[in-house]
């Protein structure tokens, strides 16, 4: 149910981000408590404002309204992804080569699964990150195949 959810939803959120010049980072579609929640994450270089998020939540309303493809009761939330964005893409992994990311993965490497720090270079098949290693830096190789999640990390 969630994954036909999802796709009738990309299929009706998309040509509004297009028009709006807007990016799809994300959909969920899930229960919490008794409620069901529809959450559209979206998001354009240099970020998102209230504005953009009403405007596609008014007109994704209209589009599921109009479709129904949604049986149950749901509450209808669009906004960014905020500061430590899913990288869910490899497009999205290669807008951020020079920025800190969290990168978690299937299998350990070096005996770690969880990896912090700079995203140095992403070819297409290999995440090479900076890590700080008390006082020195190593970088990190890491299989694209092998990564469970990745997002950007706020550095403090």
């Amino acid at each position: 149910m969630s994954g036909n959810v999802r796709e009738a939803t990309e299929s009706l959120v998309t040509p509004i981000l297009e028009k709006l010049a807007l990016e799809l980072v994300d959909i969920e579609f899930t229960k919490e408590g008794k409620s069901w929640f529809l959450r559209v994450y979206i998001d354009r270089e240099g970020g998102v404002d209230l504005d953009d998020c009403t405007a596609v939540s008014e007109q994704l309303s209209e589009a599921l309204d109009k479709h129904d493809p949604i049986d149950q009761m749901y509450y209808l939330e669009v906004s960014s992804p905020g500061a430590e964005r899913p990288l869910k893409k490899p497009q999205d992994i290669t807008r951020a080569v020079g920025k800190n990311v969290h990168v978690t993965t299937y299998a350990p490497i070096d005996g770690e699964k969880t990896f912090e720090g700079i995203l140095k270079d992403f070819d297409g098949e290999t995440l090479t990150i900076e890590m700080k290693m008390k006082t020195r830096k190593k970088n990190i190789e890491i299989p694209y195949e092998k990564v469970a999640k990745a997002r950007l990390a706020v550095a403090f």
